[in-house]
């Protein structure tokens, strides 16, 4: 396999440490670094712009750029900070950039590095429910790549026949059903920000790990799902499966289902992005389904989980539905993590939000942005108005 230039936008976040991961750990030269960008976690940007010696190292945060610059400083690595900074990382060709900036923050750079073409493999789901639109179109004009990273979506990638999607029958997205899929609604309504941290399976970043225990997580997933795949969204399903063996599935007319399986480590999708169409050796944990022994399904329980419903009722709006629907969910999101905002008043809020704003048209970025921040502005006087 040809040396393949890699940009990882999001380099210290869970996914982006996974993926500098599998960098350090292949072959020197497979994956020349061209670019690494983080948030404002300028130790931590610098460590591994020492191991992986990058092009460039960015900081979104401005203020944190002198403390980057000094921990860099003779290094030979170029430092920047500031937000046009990222853009013009994101925008350096590359012949492989990772996506994994969190939430709406991630929707500017994305498009800059699908300016190039390339390949962009796409952890931040919220670029594709926010402007799924935008994207794909900017993907289309540059002749970029688009590979699907988040686990449910690269193992329907992985099982997905695209030759004929009339023969595509259904689509299902697993989903783990968070800390509190047998907890009574009464409790679910005391839950604190740590309980909801505590992931039963998976370890990821504070935002994500909130919206799995929601199931927004899979709400938002599958609006992306009706963005990357030829079906309508009737033929998008989710199925709770508590192991996280089975991370996708695909159903054929003629009955037969193909999923993919695999240990719940994200270095599997990202690596599988990594190095497609080939595969790369990588040192996960091996599924053992004879330790596992059983493998259970359940549909999700729709009055403790309403998000799934809110998500599907954006969808099918469409326009900035899904917009608000992402804006508003982060905004209460971050109050819950504040102590501000009750557990369920999540759900609540972003329901709201929704009611009040509709589904106006979104042409450009600039109106996405626009409609994000009202989104924002609206769910955070509601959730203050519960709060009062």
């Amino acid at each position: 396999m040809a040396p393949r230039s890699v940009t990882i936008l999001g380099s210290t976040g869970s996914v982006g440490r996974s993926t500098v991961a599998l960098l350090e750990a292949a072959e020197p030269g497979r994956f020349p670094v061209v670019a690494l960008v983080a948030g404002r976690d300028a130790a931590g940007l610098a460590a591994q712009a020492l191991r992986l010696r990058p092009q460039i190292a960015v900081l979104a945060d401005a203020a944190a750029g002198a403390e980057l610059a000094r921990l860099l400083e003779g290094s030979g690595i170029a430092t920047a900070a500031g937000p046009q900074a990222v853009l013009e990382a994101a925008a350096r060709p590359a012949d492989w950039t990772m996506a994994a900036i969190v939430g709406a923050a991630g929707l500017e750079p994305t498009l800059a590095a699908l300016s190039h073409g390339g390949t962009l493999a796409l952890a931040n789901k919220e670029a594709l429910v926010c402007a799924g639109d935008l994207v794909l179109a900017a993907a289309r004009a540059s002749g970029a790549t688009l590979l699907p990273v988040d686990s449910e979506h690269n193992a329907i990638f992985q099982a997905l026949d695209t030759r004929d999607p009339s023969a595509i029958e259904q689509i299902v997205l697993t989903a783990s059903g968070g800390p509190f899929r047998e907890m009574p609604l009464e409790r679910m309504a005391q839950v604190t920000p740590e309980q909801a941290l505590r992931h039963p399976v998976w370890s990821m970043g504070a935002k994500i790990s909130i919206d799995s225990a929601t199931m927004m997580n899979k709400g938002l997933e599958l609006i992306e799902a009706a963005r990357l795949f030829p079906v309508p969204e009737a033929k998008l399903a989710v199925l709770v499966h508590p192991q996280s063996a089975v991370h996708g599935m695909v159903q054929y007319c003629d009955g037969s289902i193909l999923a993919q399986l695999g240990s719940p480590d994200m270095r599997t999708p990202i690596a599988h992005a990594l190095a497609w169409p080939a595969r790369m050796a990588v040192d996960v944990p091996r599924l053992d389904l004879a330790a596992l022994a059983r493998l259970e399904f359940f549909a999700p329980d729709p009055v403790r989980f309403p998000a799934l419903r809110l998500a599907r009722e954006a969808l099918r709006a469409g326009a900035g539905a899904p917009t608000i629907l992402n804006a508003a969910n982060e905004a209460a999101v971050g109050l819950f993590l504040q102590r501000r905002l009750g557990f369920l008043d999540i759900a609540a809020v972003v329901e709201e939000t929704l009611a009040a704003l509709g589904a106006p048209p979104i042409p450009d970025i600039p109106a996405v942005l626009a409609l994000d921040a009202a989104a924002r502005q609206d769910a955070l006087a509601r959730a203050a108005r519960r709060a009062a």
